[in-house]
């Protein structure tokens, strides 16, 4: 092991136990919200989800990113590791947490709004319809700040590349691991791992990235337009209506 990769695992052992802070878990509606979202992301890629090579990447979004879970302790307990970590940790190891962070605050805001929109004016209760969903979006009226959301994840995927490629990060997320459980942040290291694990195996994600972003442009833009069929698929196909 190098001198470099033990000063970074010496130093990670120092890092302070996890804070338990409190969850109330997901409000029913965003929960709604939430499951709709992510079956619609299921329909929208299950061609990359028969794939093996990006099925991983795929269930990492579905399942660690866009899930109806409440994350709330994970994305704290992220963020400690990041701003303990980055005084000594490569910024190609340490930007993709902070990029994470960024891209949870800024869907939960988004996602607040597009529910208010879809309760208060569109009536929804314990479903959801595509036209409602496409009629929210509208209502919103915030298309440059989802292109922003669309490049947050853009640049995301960009640099856990970079991570996969760095020769020390399997050695240091190898060896940060112990520390990191004895400290209670087990969570976070299964999540950290899951996401190298599966950009891993893609061996290069251009592919997957170039899919997601001309996909995701290509819904934001019809929605805009107004086109009855936003996600190119039949109604019918459409996530189920709860």
């Amino acid at each position: 092991m190098s001198k470099h990769i033990h000063d970074i695992i010496n130093s990670i052992g120092k890092i302070s136990h996890r804070e338990e802070i409190a969850q109330s878990g997901l409000d029913p509606q965003l929960a709604l919200l939430r499951v709709w979202q992510a079956e619609r992301l299921a329909h929208t890629y299950a061609d990359l989800l028969d794939q093996p090579r990006y099925r991983p990447a795929c269930l990492f979004f579905l399942e660690d990113i866009y899930a109806a879970r409440d994350f709330t302790q994970r994305d704290h307990d992220l963020e400690t590791m990041y701003e303990f970590m980055r005084r000594f940790v490569p910024e190609v190891i340490s930007r993709p947490a902070a990029l994470t962070i960024k891209l949870h605050r800024m869907t939960e805001v988004l996602d607040r709004q597009l529910l208010e929109v879809l309760v208060k004016q569109l009536g929804v209760t314990d479903s959801i319809t595509v036209e409602q969903y496409a009629e929210g979006y509208r209502r919103c009226d915030n298309y440059r700040e989802r292109v922003v959301q669309i490049e947050a994840i853009m640049e995301i995927c960009e640099h856990i590349d970079g991570l996969v490629r760095n020769p020390i990060t399997g050695p240091v997320l190898s060896l940060a691991k112990r520390p990191l459980r004895a400290a209670g942040y087990g969570e976070v290291v299964a999540f950290l791992e899951r996401g190298y694990d599966s950009f891993k195996r893609m061996h290069g994600s251009r592919h997957f990235r170039k899919t997601l972003h001309d996909r995701e442009m290509g819904i934001l833009d019809r929605f805009y337009a107004q086109d009855p069929d936003p996600f190119r698929f039949e109604m019918s196909a459409a996530p189920p209506q709860k």
